[in-house]
């Protein structure tokens, strides 16, 4: 597996059963594109060797596998675990094209889905990450920001690929949280005003 310097599974995903291919085969009425490729990845849940109860899907246009390997070797705790290729044509890729990869960031169990281009990330869904310190703070940040990512504000960046991450220390959520609600808010407005979270000036503003 990437991250652990074991090879990555790879195997041809199967249909459950017959009868549940046969019923497909028979379906007559269109199916847009994305409903498609999200019924095409669904078959093949209980054939994926997870035993986490909830497993996070991650929609990708053909880029999954790329993904899924710069979290591996960026993130602790994060490993490709398996690549899945179709076993027939979908409507956005081939037989034998990467259709779903198993990975996980920071034990966080993924699934990385092909699905064709029809659907994007947005910043309505992001990944925290809580760091020790400001070396991790700043080696997480850059690393998402120099490999075609977009810095935002108050700790958030966008990859590449267009998942959006909160890069949080430990310290700013604390920090926003104290009791004192003077030194929180002083904290909480030194915040708004960075990118990339500066734990020094976090702590200074909490102390006033």
């Amino acid at each position: 597996m990437v991250g652990h310097g074991a090879p990555v599974a790879e195997r041809r995903l199967l249909p459950r059963s017959r009868g549940r291919t046969a019923h497909r085969s028979r379906a007559t009425a269109p199916v847009d594109q994305p409903r498609a490729a999200m019924l095409v990845a669904h078959p093949f849940a209980s054939e994926i060797d997870m035993t986490a109860p909830a497993t996070l899907c991650l929609w990708y246009d053909r880029d999954a596998l790329e993904a899924a390997t710069f979290y591996a070797r960026t993130f602790r705790d994060s490993a490709v675990k398996a690549v899945h290729r179709a076993p027939a044509d979908y409507p956005s890729g081939r037989q034998g094209d990467v259709l779903t990869v198993e990975f996980t960031v920071l034990g966080l169990p993924c699934l990385g889905l092909n699905g064709g281009p029809a659907f994007r990330h947005s910043e309505a869904f992001s990944i925290q990450v809580a760091t020790e310190d400001q070396a991790e703070t700043d080696r997480l940040w850059h690393a998402i920001i120099d490999n075609g990512g977009e810095a935002s504000a108050c700790g958030w960046c966008k990859d590449r690929w267009g998942l959006s991450w909160q890069i949080t220390p430990r310290a700013l959520t604390e920090a926003i949280a104290d009791p004192d609600l003077a030194a929180a808010r002083r904290a909480f407005e030194a915040m708004m005003t960075m990118g990339k979270i500066d734990i020094a000036a976090i702590e200074a503003a909490r102390r006033g």
